[in-house]
Parts: structure tokens; sequence; C-alpha cells
């Protein structure tokens, strides 16, 4: 649900049909029939964006029916807690939770209650009214089989069918999985998509078992290790958060991101967080300045500043910015209401442009309706290596890293990305020396040991395994920890024997344990399978301390450590140890401790105060929609989303239309096989381009019956921001739906196509056409400049247009 496995991510694939060889049932939910649901033994289609409607009635199903893996739900979650009386739900509400006030929630009533000592209260037989278990049952009783089906166009029988088999998996000894990608992150309810099915698991007893979780495809090798690094401007390396202004102390810092839990039994790691704090600024500044200076060095945010992307290209557009990096991305297409984005890019002073390829980001200023005479972006391109001209780790999104070797050298002038930031860092840095700049130490301090130095003291050439030993961590003075003496630069062999008094360093307290004095971790090829279910604990390594299944203590039973499901065991105690999987943690069955060692309260959230928009999923539509009011409740979209958008009669790039007549039709977006991203990698390859060369929309043979459209023609989507050409294909993929006794048709368009390839054609060739290239422009013309509220990802995934012949 959410994914199109076979199709975008085929070597999961690969493990699904082995598991229904062996009798595993396969459920594909998606508005198009896929590649995916062509193998599945049970398909349904849903309207785009009613996820939490669907998923919301499987909620009801279960409680209804007292699916509850009881003895699971009662000790490894946080149903028994009691929250705070004055707290009210959306059925209750107006559609919305207590304490919402301007777009955004005074949380003060979603706390929970809490005796003398601190500690939460508890229903043990889950039956008080405002334990999470009940009031989880109260919100989604409203999700009845006749809302659902109206809301997401779904068949009651099919939504049955779907619940009675997903639910089997809450049995003692079995379990059940879900693999979702974009499909359920890019929608304005992103979030809460993935938080129900979560639920959902939790309810099951799916969490820390083998086949079990919430498991996120990645478009992407190393998405998983890009965030554990900090891609993003809200965390520090190890998901440690950014600093604000309102911290100006490392203390201050340190308090207030460190847990304050008083339950007596939870073991959670985030109460170290000054070790991981001090360790990372070691590994900034080394020991040559105090902690309180090197904190100080770092930025600090705004408190209540939002540096994401749309925020960032929104501040572009309106003149904000002087110059931008543009580094192993193409905003121009993959940008949400791409015709925003490249106006955006018109407004800066300077752009530089680091790629393996030219893109229509680097070259926006010569593409469709731009006139370079009145733009004054100055434009630099820094050729860098791809993946295999260059060595280095990833991480996958099961959080493997695993070490690539250099396969060959960058051809010309191309660098690695490494080489191109240690000359940028050299540069810099004799600008700060030179000129006094302001804060210069934050830059002339910093440590850059990331490879042999020569005799100026700069390193004569990047070194992977620097870096790695430097994310893994050293003891910087002679140290006793647990009893045992680690020398000065020895590698720290896991982030419990971190210190908060500066004497050790880590990059990424995650890390710890990747490259340890036994060698690189990450480089382990053992093919030995010992545990007998595909933990292949040899083969490279994976955070936390080699743990491959995290939360793992969840798959047996509290009391006497037995497996929940025998045949597939993750962890074991056999009269004296745990045997398996490293357990998250050592404490012997019995002893009360809960087993999500990364959560204050050591259990997993039902009821989640940290979301911006809601404590549990509701359902909300999509900021343009095709109905006038939410079918569930009167709030019609989600009322905590940051807004850009407006009401407007022409096209805008800020513009929305909701209930518009003129934009009748749903829109998707998805991948294909062919091409990788925004293609930027893949239309340039003849085979690729020739199997798919152009932007197409798939039609359901209803619609374009109805729009007079064959099958081959040229026709154009329209959005009320922009529009696209691209080639029909009639298809009984797309279906109909009927919402709320009204028929509703959706459409879908692939990501990945931009001008470029097409214009290079000319600029490259004049009127030769050696090679094949692909034609057409970005499906994200025609998105909304919108996002969720707690990540900011666009809502591309539901969003309406119109289809129409070709002009000629």
């Amino acid at each position: 649900m959410g994914s199109n496995a076979a199709a975008n991510h085929p070597i999961s694939f690969k493990y699904v049909t082995e598991a229904m060889g062996r009798g595993a049932k396969l459920i594909s939910v998606d508005p198009r029939f896929t590649q995916t649901s062509s193998k599945a033994d049970i398909y349904t289609s849903l309207r785009s964006g009613s996820d939490i409607a669907f998923l919301g009635g499987m909620i009801k199903y279960i409680l209804d029916n007292n699916l509850i893996q009881e003895k699971y739900v009662k000790h490894y979650t946080n149903a028994p807690f009691l929250v705070n009386p004055e707290f009210k739900l959306p059925g209750d509400n107006e559609g919305v939770f207590s304490g919402l006030v301007d777009a955004k929630y005074d949380k003060s009533s979603w706390s929970f209650q809490k005796d003398a000592s601190g500690v939460i209260k508890k229903a043990k037989n889950l039956k008080d009214p405002n334990c999470v278990y009940q009031l989880l049952k109260k919100h989604y009783s409203r999700y009845n089989l006749d809302i659902v089906s109206r809301i997401t166009g779904t068949p009651k029988e099919k939504l049955l069918e779907v619940y009675k088999e997903y639910t089997k998996t809450g049995k003692v000894g079995k379990a059940g999985t879900i693999m979702y990608a974009m499909g359920w992150t890019q929608h304005t309810v992103g979030v809460q998509n993935i938080r129900t099915m979560a639920i959902i698991q939790l309810l099951l007893g799916n969490m820390g078992m083998a086949g079990g979780g919430v498991n996120a495809l990645r478009g992407e090798s190393n998405v998983q290790g890009s965030t554990d690094h900090c891609l993003l401007f809200h965390i520090l390396p190890g998901y440690l958060k950014t600093p604000k202004a309102s911290q100006p102390t490392l203390a201050a810092y340190d308090t207030k991101y460190t847990p304050k839990t008083d339950e007596p039994k939870s073991l959670n790691w985030w109460k170290n967080y000054p070790k991981y704090s001090a360790s990372l600024l070691r590994a900034h500044y080394g020991t040559g300045v105090s902690l309180e200076d090197a904190y100080s060095y770092l930025p600090k945010l705004d408190d209540g500043a939002n540096y994401s992307w749309l925020s960032i290209f929104d501040a572009m557009y309106k003149g904000e910015f002087t110059g931008f990096f543009a580094w192993g991305q193409n905003p121009a297409c993959s940008g949400a209401s791409a015709n925003k984005t490249r106006q955006a890019m018109t407004k800066l002073d300077w752009m530089v442009n680091v790629n393996i390829f030219d893109s229509e980001t680097g070259s926006f200023w010569r593409g469709p309706d731009m006139d370079p005479k009145k733009i004054k972006t100055e434009v630099f391109m820094l050729p860098c290596s791809a993946s295999l001209e260059k060595e280095g780790s990833i991480t996958n999104s099961g959080r493997w890293m695993q070490w690539r070797y250099k396969a060959v050298d960058s051809p010309g002038v191309a660098m690695p990305d490494g080489e191109i930031i240690t000359e940028l860092y050299y540069r810099i840095k004799e600008l700060y020396e030179e000129e006094n700049g302001p804060l210069k130490e934050a830059i002339t301090e910093m440590t850059w040991d990331y490879g042999p130095k020569g005799p100026n003291g700069k390193i004569r050439h990047l070194d992977a395994h620097y870096i790695a030993r430097e994310i893994n961590g050293y003891f910087l003075k002679d140290t006793t920890v647990k009893g045992k003496l680690f020398k000065k630069g020895t590698l720290v062999p896991s982030f419990a024997y971190l210190q908060d008094d500066g004497s050790t360093s880590s990059g990424n307290w995650l890390y710890c344990n990747s490259y340890t004095e036994k060698g690189n971790m990450a480089a382990r090829r053992g093919g030995k399978d010992s545990s007998g279910i595909g933990l292949y604990s040899e083969w490279a390594w994976c955070w936390p301390v080699n743990r491959r299944i995290i939360y793992n203590g969840a798959s047996v039973d509290p009391d006497t450590g037995k497996p929940w499901d025998e045949r597939h065991p993750v962890i074991f105690w056999n009269g004296s140890k745990w045997v398996g999987d490293v357990p998250d943690g050592v404490a012997a069955p019995g002893s009360g401790r809960p087993p999500f060692i990364m959560r204050p309260d050591g259990v997993g959230g039902i009821f989640g105060p940290g979301r911006a928009d809601g404590p549990f999923p509701e359902h909300y539509e999509p900021l343009e929609c095709p109905i006038e009011k939410n079918i569930m409740s009167p709030q019609l979209i989600n009322p905590t989303i940051k807004r850009w958008d407006k009401e407007g009669t022409g096209t805008d790039v800020d513009a929305r239309a909701t209930c518009d007549p003129r934009f009748p039709i749903i829109c998707s977006t998805y991948r294909v096989s062919e091409h990788w991203q925004t293609g930027l990698m893949t239309r340039w390859c003849p085979w690729l381009a020739e199997m798919q060369p152009s932007m197409f929309v798939e039609i359901g043979v209803e619609l374009a019956k109805n729009k007079e459209i064959k099958n081959g023609e040229i026709v154009t989507v329209k959005s009320i921001r922009g529009q696209v050409d691209a080639v029909a294909i009639v298809t009984n993929r797309w279906k109909p739906f009927n919402i709320d006794g009204n028929t509703v048709h959706e459409v879908g368009i692939p990501w990945h196509y931009g001008w470029v390839t097409t214009k290079m054609r000319e600029y490259v060739h004049g009127d030769k056409k050696p090679e094949v290239f692909t034609f057409g422009d970005s499906a994200n013309i025609i998105t909304p400049f919108i996002g969720d509220p707690n990540t900011m990802i666009p809502e591309s995934k539901a969003f309406m247009v119109n289809v129409e012949r070709k002009e000629v």
C-alpha cells in the first residue's frame, strides 16, 4: 500500500515472491492496478488521499472483533496509559483535536496523567475511558464500512476481504508487514498515513518480529544513510537536534533534549544525549577548544524557523536568497510546483550546480519560457563523480551500512563530492583567516582530518576510511569504562562507551561499532546465515551495534522470554542469556523492562502526542480534492499545514483548485522501472530512453471515451499551476471511483522527465540526431506547493487536473 515494489523495488519483491511460495499472502491496495497488483492474492483500489480512512476502518475491525495480541498490547504499547481528561477527539470537537489555535495545537490536553512521583498512570485492564485503548476505540468507532467506502471508493466487500486477511497476522506465531513508499508520504497527512499502519502493527503484535515492521521502500540506496548523517536542516548526525537561539549554552541544549522520564524500568538510550552531543563536538573541533566554545560555533536556528525545501524555495522565489548550491539534486524537475522553483532561481545572484550531467536546474535559464537576457543568475557547473567512481558506504532502508569500492576513475575533470567539499573548505577557511569573518573560529578551528596530510597541513587526498573512523569515534585520552582501560586513540567499541566530559569523539553515535579495532565492519561479506531467518549478521553492519531487527525485545513473551513465533525466533532466553540477534538490552525475562528502548517510556506509541496534527491519525482531504466536504467531519483538510496556496481564477504557482469544475480529475505521480529519480542519469542512456521515451499519462478506458482520447495521442494534463504534454495510454489499470454516490476519475503520470535531454540534442548535435533521448517536461509543473506539517514533504500523490487533447 503506497508502493509498487514489483516495478520500483524489484530486489525487495524477490523476497515477497519467495515468501508467497511458502504460503504468505500478498495484498495490494493501490488506486491503479500495478505490476504488484498483478501478483497479489488480493487487490483492491482506493482513491488517492484516502489511506487513513481505509486503515482506520481496519483499526475499527480489529477492535470490534477483539483481534489484538492482548499481552503484547498491554505490556509493549502505551494502550494502558491514562490521558488528560480534558483531551477531546475530533468526533466530539468539530473534526479537530482539542487545543487548536490559529492552525497550531496547544498540546497541554494531550498529556498523560501522572501520580505524585511523576510516573504515568495506567489502566492495565484497558477499561478506563481515559486510557489510550478506549480513546482509540472511540476515535475509530466512526470509521464504519459505509463511511470508509464512501470516502475511499473501495467497495465494502473488498474492505472486509482485506481486513479479514491481514488481521490474521495478529495471532501468536504469525507475522505481517507493510511495504510503503512515496504513495504514503507525499500527502498533507503523510506522517499520519504511516502512523495509522504503525498502530495496526502494534495492535497485532507485528513490531520487532521477523517478517514484521513498517518498511519504507526508498528510491535511492542511501536515503537512510543521508538522514542518519543529517541531510535535513533540523537535525545533526545521529538525529541530534539542531541547536536553537533559545539554547545559548551546551547545558541548555542538553537539558532541552534529554528525556525526563520517571518510568522506573525504561532503558531509554536518549537519556545519554549529553554523551552523544559532547562526542559530536569533539569530532567537529577536537580537543583544542572547550566543549562550550565548540557548541557556540554551531549554527543556531531561530525558534520556530523552518528551513525545509518548500520554505527555502518560497523564500528564494521572494528574492530573499543571494546564492544556492544544488548538490546532487535537480529541483527544477523534482520540486513541487516546478514553475515556482524555476522562477525562484531567476532571483539569485549565483548558483552552483554539482552533478554528473547538466540538468534542468543547471540550465534553467535557457529552459521553457525563460529569457536569458533578463536573468541575472550566474551559474557554475562542478562535474562530480558517480557512485562507481568513489569509495565509501551507503546505508539502506534496513539500516545496513555496506561498503562500496571504487570501480573506475572519473572522466575528465569530475571529482568526488568529498574532494570538492574539501577544496571549498580550504578556500573558505583562507578567506576567514584573511578577512577576519564573523565567528571565524567556527570555520578556522574545525578539524579536517579526512586523509593523510602534506607538509602544508592540508590533506593530500580524501580517504573514506579516515571519515568512517571519525564517524565511529575515538577515546581522546586513556579512559576506563566498565572496568576496562582504553588507551588514547583507540576506536570506541559502541555508543555505550561514549562520555559527556569530552574524553570521547564520535561523528555519529548511532555508528559507534561500525569501524572498530577489528576493522571496517561495513566491508564484511560473511555469507552464512546462522539465524535461520535471514539476519546475515556477518554481512556488512547494521546500526545500532549490528542489531538487525530493532526493538526485537518485543518479539518475546515478557514473562518467559519465549518467542511469540517459535519457528522464526529473533531472540530467545536460554535460561541464562539472550540468544540470536543483538538483544535490546540484557535484562532477564520477567524484569518488566519494556523493549522500545529509544522511546522515553519504553513502549510503542499508539497515542503519539509528538505529532503536529494529532495524537491519533484522522482522515482529512488533500489540499486539492474532488469533494466540497469531508465525509468524516466538518474539517475539510489537515488544519495544521503550513500554507502558501491561494484562491485564483487564473494560473498561479501557488494557486489551488478544490472542487473546481475546470479540474475535475484526481492525478497522482509515480515511478517507472526504466528511469531513476528525475531521470538525470537515465534519460541520457539510449537503451533506457528507447523503453520509456516520453512523458505519458495513464487514463482509464471510460474517461478516455468521455474525452474522445485515443491510445497514443498527445494530450495536455493541466492543473491550476501549469500544464505538461504527455502521450495518452488508455488502460484498464485505472477504474473510476464511486465517491459518495459520484463518479470520480483518476489519472497517473511519471515524474522522471524534463526538457533538458530534448534541448541538449539541439545544443550539442545541431540538427543531427545520433542518439535516442527522451521528450517531455516535469510532472511537478502541475503539482501543488504544499506539504505535510511534520515533515513538509510535498503533496504530489493527490491533486486536481484536467486532461485534454493537444490543441493543434
